[in-house]
């Protein structure tokens, strides 16, 4: 199994290596936050926004300097100095510090632990609304240049850009291997494009330099606190896509993802922020669109066009996280087993789950006929960045000081500087609520709700199983004393199994009922590490379950929550000497015990959750297919239990 030639795994990476990885992580990691140029500085002095901020040279100053400084504190500090180093075997991530947080529970406090896991997977159902708003916000804002250019073309803004969405949505099953390769070098000339517009602005205006002072932005803050403080709202969206540095860090590392935003990315990104506050310094009239009027007129629909497939990048780029934060999910037990199609035979990052996909594509259309403007949706876009970049900065403290065993002094100034600017943000886009802030919370809360009623009901149909199924050893004693009559018939069965303790129903029925048994019998268990990636040379533990010459094993598959199990592929790694025999597995049976979920009596969980739980597990995906065992061969065998 190859990993995804993570430096963090690899640290020695050099020369093109290094250069090509750097590459790839400005076509992937940094457009969402590469993009936030467009509509960041627009939003914040939108004069239809609830609490405008007045357009005034104090005011531009200040914004521009609070827009600085935020980049600085979130991006740089929490994300790239801080939360980066927290690493699960090269992945990171929110996911990632959900499992080292479960790790080191019982080092640190149960209670503490399980309080923290339950906030993180809030904050991976906040990131599916983001999922959601970001493809809905960029292609739109990007699309919107064209009313600069044109102004008789804003009513086609909404249709062309939800026919780009379509076109996005129906491309992800061919995956983005042929398409990645362009996308770094296509943002490599949208950064240089937008930093040479920027100091296009401050050749203008050179003053504005001056707002790079944290003068400015402390004293518009103090001096014009409620202004100040609602602006916090829009200037969030400057951090949009913060997240991504940190969950992508396995597909490139730490170092790539460091380099390509210290000497690209940022200050591109700050060159723009400072042209555009030039340019509306120059005329109070630009704040109707400053990041397309800092071109000049001859490059606006190059740079339209440019825009529109910078958006595209990063809109890619969050669909593909939701893919991975939904397999990560599942194979955590937080959602039920989807049907997963790798993209690529060389990265095995790349995947392609198609109920998201269609569930994303329904969603965000949605958001875009309903919102209309990137200005509307800024609102709600706030909410649920802030909310998983708060979350991500507890978590990382909690960890610092339970993994790494940093000072308590250290830690409690740490904690609460930057707490304290997560939290103003979280206030700030909290006065948007009835203005859209609502839509991310409401999608998270639901996501957050099926995840906790799929694991807590998938507790409790595991418990019922397990009483049904019986030890598994007694079963192994009782068919090797004879005590269960089974006629011993040629072949290999392989009958797949949650773990070793129990019998799976599967075998249990075929011997009870058909009185029969396969000469190699093999119970599978495949267990989820929460590691990203397994070794192949760890991949399998036999057990012979008590008898060396019966033919029958117990073998255990280990996986990463970043893999998908192949089992014949498993299979074939064995030794015979370990199966005790040769394994015939081309004519090998498989068998799966098939549960039917029905609504029972028994207090288990509330009414609403124990429907919730059944609907959602109809979404389960085949799970032949996702184990890859061939359909000609394999036995499905049902039972029934109620929740």
């Amino acid at each position: 199994m190859t990993d995804r030639g993570s430096p963090a795994l690899h640290p020695a990476v050099k020369g093109p290596a290094r250069l090509a990885l750097i590459v790839g992580a400005l076509g992937v990691v940094f457009g969402d936050i590469g993009t936030s140029p467009i509509y960041t500085l627009q939003t914040v002095f939108d004069p239809d926004d609830p609490h405008p901020v007045p357009v005034s040279t104090d005011n531009v100053y200040g914004v521009v300097s609070l827009v600085f400084w935020s980049v600085v504190v979130v991006v740089l500090v929490t994300y790239v100095l801080l939360a980066m180093r927290a690493d699960n075997d090269g992945e990171g991530g929110i996911m990632a510090l959900i499992t080292l947080i479960r790790r080191s529970g019982a080092k640190a406090g149960r209670k503490a632990a399980a309080v923290l896991t339950v906030l993180g997977i809030f904050g991976a159902a906040l990131f599916f609304g983001d999922s959601m708003i970001t493809p809905a916000i960029s292609v739109l804002s990007a699309v919107e240049g064209l009313e600069v250019v044109q102004p008789s073309l804003k009513d086609a803004v909404v249709p062309l850009t939800a026919g780009i969405l379509v076109l996005l949505f129906l491309a992800q099953r061919r995956g983005t291997a042929a398409v990645g390769r362009v996308f770094g070098p296509v943002m490599i000339l949208w950064f240089t494009v937008v930093g040479a517009c920027g100091v296009r602005g401050i050749t203008a205006h050179p003053q504005i330099l001056r707002a790079l002072s944290p003068t400015y932005a402390l004293g518009f803050f103090v001096g014009h606190f409620g202004t100040a403080f609602f602006a916090l709202a829009a200037v969030v969206l400057a951090v949009t896509g913060a997240e991504a540095l940190y969950a992508d860090m396995g597909h490139f590392g730490r170092p790539a993802i460091t380099r390509g935003w210290l000497f690209l990315v940022f200050p591109a990104c700050i060159l723009s922020y400072l042209g555009q506050g030039a340019l509306i310094l120059d005329d109070p009239a630009n704040i109707s669109s400053p990041f397309f009027l800092l071109a000049p007129g001859w490059a606006r629909w190059p740079i339209v066009l440019l825009a529109t497939a910078a958006t595209v990048i990063a809109s890619q780029a969050v669909i593909t996280g939701a893919y991975s934060v939904t397999s990560q999910a599942a194979q955590l037990g937080y959602l039920p087993r989807l049907r997963i199609a790798h993209t690529s035979e060389s990265t095995i990052g790349q995947i392609y789950v198609p109920w998201v996909n269609w569930l994303l594509m329904v969603s965000v259309l949605t958001l875009v006929f309903a919102f209309r403007s990137s200005a509307a949706l800024a609102f709600a876009f706030g909410m649920a960045v802030t909310g998983t970049i708060t979350i991500t900065t507890l978590l990382f403290f909690y960890l610092a000081r339970t993994r790494w065993h940093t000072p308590l002094w250290l830690l409690a100034v740490g904690a609460t500087a930057l707490l304290t600017v997560d939290l103003l943000f979280v206030a700030a886009n909290a006065t948007k609520f009835f203005h859209g802030a609502w839509l991310p919370l409401l999608i998270g809360l639901a996501v957050f709700t099926v995840m906790t009623t799929w694991q807590h009901g998938r507790r409790t149909v595991t418990a019922e199983r397990e009483r049904r199924e019986g030890p598994l050893r007694e079963f192994v004693d009782q068919l090797h004393d004879g005590r269960v009559p089974a006629a011993l018939v040629p072949g290999t069965a392989v009958f797949l199994n949650r773990g070793k303790e129990t019998t799976p129903l599967a075998l249990r029925a075929n011997v009870e009922h058909n009185h029969v048994r396969h000469g190699q019998l093999v119970i599978l268990s495949i267990s989820t590490e929460p590691v990203p990636r397994v070794p192949v040379e760890e991949r399998c533990v036999v057990d012979s379950l008590g008898y060396g010459e019966d033919g029958i094993v117990h073998v255990t598959a280990r996986y990463g929550y970043m893999e998908t199990p192949d089992v014949p592929a498993t299979l074939a790694l064995l030794d015979p000497a370990d199966t005790e025999g040769t394994l015939d597995l081309d004519q090998a049976s498989y068998f799966l015990s098939k549960i039917e979920l029905r609504r029972g009596e028994q207090p288990t969980m509330a009414p609403w959750r124990k429907r919730l739980f059944i609907a959602t597990s109809y979404i389960t995906s085949d799970a032949a297919e996702y184990f890859g065992l061939p359909r000609d061969r394999t036995v499905i065998m049902g039972a029934q239990i109620e929740v």
